[in-house]
């Protein structure tokens, strides 16, 4: 099929799908100039965002919920300590945290992606770029920062906190702290995880990368310790001196607008 259905709706497939089999060179050329071309665009609008921290989770939690009032006191605590909130820039988890960093005057960035549903760029935003391909767009999630705190969400989530924790464990990122946010929710996935490791899938060790706490000191404590103990010297000199940024005086803009 061509067509997925969520909540009643249906979700149109994208007009070229890139695993058709072999196509002709010049449009192997062309998406790979597309891909290198979405990535430099990235990178200037990123220049200079500093030391970030990114949260993902679900885009369906609405403000009521209470976790989206837990990311909104992340994205706040995240705020407090210098650095930058990155999240997907969608709804959700994702607009509480730009939304606690935002309120409390730190810097909110959000990398938003084309869809046909949910995503749209949440209003909390100081800096922002709508991608075109997941893969860049998880890249780039990952590469501007020093610590993940993963909320809870559905596959996409999913997706990005096993590819983060797959970088760390393989060292391809040293030591970056990976947050598990919401015990009651996640419990189930860290007993799978130790089954992984009974089994001899991942090994003992690799349970200690990631920390599952409800508790908000717990959390930054934890982000802030990897930071003081990894990141370079001048990073750490630079973080000392840095007070979260004064609330921008504009008021947000709507979303769509």
């Amino acid at each position: 099929m061509d067509e997925q259905s969520l909540n009643g709706q249906l979700i149109p497939a994208k007009e070229q799908t890139f695993l058709e089999g072999q196509q002709p060179k010049q449009f192997e050329l062309r998406f790979a100039y597309k891909v290198f071309w979405e990535f430099m665009k990235a990178f200037k609008v990123l220049h200079n965002i500093g030391p970030c921290v990114t949260v993902f989770g679900s885009a369906r939690f609405k403000e009521a919920h209470r976790y989206y009032g837990a990311a909104r006191e992340i994205g706040k605590r995240i705020a407090a300590l210098g650095l930058t909130t990155m999240t997907g820039g969608g709804p959700g988890i994702m607009e509480a945290a730009n939304r606690g960093a935002f309120e409390a005057g730190g810097h909110s960035v959000g990398l938003n992606i084309k869809l046909p549903f949910e995503q749209h760029e949440n209003p909390y935003l100081h800096k922002s770029y709508t991608f075109e391909y997941f893969f860049v767009r998880k890249t780039l999630l990952i590469k501007y920062s020093y610590a993940f705190v993963i909320m809870p969400g559905g596959f996409g989530t999913m997706d990005e906190f096993f590819e983060t924790l797959t970088l760390v464990q393989t060292k391809t990122i040293t030591q970056f702290p990976v947050v598990l946010f919401g015990k009651e929710y996640y419990q189930p996935l860290m007993d799978y995880i130790a089954l992984m490791a009974n089994e001899g899938t991942v090994s003992p060790e690799d349970l200690k990368l990631v920390l599952l706490t409800d508790d908000y000191d717990e959390a930054i404590e934890h982000i802030n310790h990897y930071m003081e103990k990894n990141s370079k010297p001048w990073l750490r000199k630079k973080l000392k001196k840095v007070k979260p940024a004064k609330a921008p005086q504009a008021q947000p803009k709507a979303p769509g607008a």
